[in-house]
């Protein structure tokens, strides 16, 4: 099962990942843990290019097709190989980031983007995706203070971007998650990390035993 967790800045995702993974690996299954951008050496040197707040002269489309770079070469590398292997893949963003930040953050032509997102992906999609959302005041303050605690390179280029970009991203992903309520879960990340952690688990284990499914 190929798993993508989805939503802005400082929403709490790479925890639960972390956390989502520890407990299906308690459960005996085998999990894959991954991010985007990144997931494999090559992807991850085009990551450092796309998150370094330095290179402000980055335009919207040589963002897009970057991203649409590492892409490639992560699925090429490690999400395909584990998929094929039967394991559980979790992913820190994946195609629909895309959407809602270069789509609707930066307002780019999402007929372009789908197309690139196929391509790059060779129509591998999720089997299930999990918007952590909360409020854009929240996640933000959240990421900048982890930001401010890291020694080394600052990912820091879409956190310095306006409250207004983060919103049209929020509500970008709120959109997408509207449109297909059948892979999408909605989480409310503005809770405890154990209630959500303890949420994630019941759904996800649900789906894996098949136990969400109408008879």
């Amino acid at each position: 099962m190929f798993i993508t967790f989805e939503g802005i800045e400082g929403c709490g995702k790479s925890t639960q990942v972390r956390l989502l993974a520890e407990e299906l690996r308690r459960q005996g299954y085998e999990v894959t843990t991954t991010r985007e951008p990144g997931g494999c050496p090559i992807a991850d040197k085009i990551r450092a290019i796309l998150l370094d707040a330095t290179n402000t002269a980055m335009t919207p489309l040589t963002e897009l097709l970057l991203y649409a770079a590492a892409r490639s070469q992560h699925l090429h590398d490690t999400v395909r190989p584990a998929l094929a292997a039967g394991k559980i893949v979790l992913c820190d963003r994946f195609t629909d980031a895309t959407v809602a930040y270069q789509g609707c953050g930066r307002e780019l032509d999402r007929t372009l983007i789908e197309q690139l997102n196929g391509v790059a992906t060779g129509g591998v999609t999720p089997d299930l995706t999990i918007l952590m959302d909360c409020p854009v005041e929240i996640g933000l303050g959240r990421a900048l203070a982890r930001i401010s605690g890291t020694q080394g390179a600052r990912e820091e280029r879409f956190e310095l971007e306006s409250l207004q970009f983060h919103e049209a991203v929020r509500n970008g992903y709120l959109a997408l998650a509207a449109g297909e309520p059948k892979r999408f879960a909605v989480v409310n990340a503005h809770r405890s990390i154990p209630l959500i952690t303890g949420e994630l688990t019941t759904l996800v284990t649900a789906r894996l035993t098949g136990a969400d499914r109408v008879l």
